[in-house]
């Protein structure tokens, strides 16, 4: 379907440089923000933690990070933990931060940036982080991008355009089986073996201790959370045979040291259909969703078909 002439006439203001592009990526004890400039981020921020906030102090918490800094009339991107209907734009279910249920994120970010912004884009994280591995990383091709957080999620982008299998992910990559022989779990979602189940933050607490930065250091190819990565990563390759993978989430993002280790592991007797040279890279950031949503929203929409 070709773009609109309003979505033409906007894509080109924005590539004129006169126009700014908030990401917003709501979390469920704080709000990360990024402003864009076309490729250019102007700043990045973090908002003061909340527990269990009311939508009033949401919108509240977003306008005091934002301090002025953002002109109500440019565009917005937003990520919200949920799941979401489309054609009201509200959040159906938030079962970590249950303040969005019911809430139409439009009128969250008018009453945030206290103007109606000449549009709203409302993505994953998952997609906003794959979106902006993409564009920091320039790359080309298919990425895989794995989240590794609280829970873990996935986006499959080709060439910046995600892929949508399921709603608006490309399948959910935590829960694939990845059983460890001798290591059982069963994950957060009840099967037997998932990725969740191994590497998820609570499953590595449990495991290893509160102490994460120590956990995550000591890692090596013999632990059963960095096996069932390997596992995961294999699956994928068979599953969707990208160019490129990325580990991002808080996790994801400080497992750098681990990555010769997790190539090789992953390497041997890989399937033949797996992309020769493929390339597996870290995050650099926690930012990465708020700056994707900034992108994507200067750049246009995510639904399929557009």
């Amino acid at each position: 379907m070709l773009p609109s002439r309003a979505l033409i006439a906007s894509r080109l203001w924005l590539s004129s440089g006169r126009m700014t592009s908030l990401g917003i990526d709501v979390g469920g004890s704080s709000i990360k923000l990024a402003l864009a400039r076309g490729d250019e981020m102007l700043w990045q921020t973090q908002s003061e933690n909340y527990t269990r906030p009311r939508p009033q102090q949401l919108a509240e918490v977003i306008r005091k990070a934002i301090a002025g800094r953002f002109d109500g009339g440019g565009t917005v991107g937003i990520c919200v933990p949920g799941t979401r209907d489309p054609v009201t734009r509200s959040v159906i279910q938030s079962v970590n931060l249950p303040a969005l249920n019911g809430l139409k994120l439009d009128d969250l970010i008018e009453q945030a940036v206290g103007a109606k912004p000449s549009r709203v884009e409302i993505m994953t994280d998952a997609n906003a982080t794959g979106f902006d591995i993409y564009a920091t990383q320039r790359l080309t091709g298919r990425l895989c991008s794995i989240a590794i957080g609280t829970g873990i999620g996935g986006a499959v982008l080709d060439d910046g355009v995600p892929l949508f299998v399921d709603g608006e992910s490309p399948g959910h990559l935590g829960q694939m089986d990845v059983s460890i022989e001798g290591e059982p779990v069963i994950g957060p979602d009840g099967g037997a073996g998932s990725l969740e189940g191994y590497l998820g933050a609570p499953a590595i607490v449990q495991r290893y201790g509160p102490d994460m930065p120590s956990n995550l250091a000591r890692f090596g190819p013999g632990d059963p959370p960095i096996k069932a990565l390997a596992r995961a990563i294999r699956i994928c390759h068979a599953m969707y045979c990208p160019h490129h993978f990325a580990l991002t989430g808080g996790i994801g993002i400080r497992l750098g040291h681990l990555l010769p280790v997790i190539r090789e592991m992953v390497e041997k007797d890989l399937t033949r259909i797996a992309r020769p040279g493929w390339t597996l890279t870290c995050g650099s950031d926690e930012y990465h969703a708020a700056k994707g949503a900034a992108r994507f929203a200067a750049r246009g929409t995510m639904n399929p078909g557009s």
